[in-house]
């Protein structure tokens, strides 16, 4: 077998489907009783999701309907990244809801750490919010796959890029 096999280990959001989740769940709260009549309102952009409500309790409902559409529509919860609930007008409250893109850095770092300590005889290095895995047997890379789909770093991990 001549030259090295390789993939990157990515954290991507499906954009499309997010947008249709909180589609969703706008529909699903326009239409739910306990909703009636209430401030709820959902809002979606491509870097976060913010969210108007009456009180915490009608906030944290709305979170929950968005988690269960996003599963749903195969995007993991594990994408959003809730910030504190501040108070609005009206002692109504809000929160701004970011999307987590990409690996950080410390992410990418404790990932290459888990892949020397396994002592699999592959490579691997960080690009920019990737990290690319690459080694000369193809069973090591399925093995790397395995392995880090089997630890929980807080981040939807999706491998791309497979090259042989």
């Amino acid at each position: 077998m001549a030259g090295n096999c390789s993939f990157d280990v990515v954290s991507e959001i499906n954009v499309q489907e997010m947008d249709n989740a909180v589609n969703q769940t706008i529909k699903e709260i326009s239409q739910r009783f306990d909703f009636k009549g209430c401030v709820a309102e959902i809002e979606f952009n491509k870097e976060e999701i913010k969210i108007h409500a009456e009180d915490e309790y009608k906030l944290n409902t709305i979170l929950e309907i968005l988690r269960g559409k996003m599963v749903k529509r195969n995007v993991s919860p594990k994408f959003l990244d809730p910030g504190k609930l501040e108070p609005a007008s009206g002692g109504t409250v809000r929160q701004v809801v970011k999307i987590k893109k990409g690996i950080s850095k410390e992410k990418a770092k404790e990932i290459i750490q888990d892949i020397k300590t396994s002592k699999i005889k592959v490579q691997a290095q960080i690009m920019d919010d990737v990290v690319r895995v690459s080694g000369k047997n193809k069973d090591d890379l399925q093995a790397v796959i395995h392995m880090l789909k089997g630890k929980d770093y807080d981040i939807e991990l999706q491998f791309t890029n497979y090259r042989s």
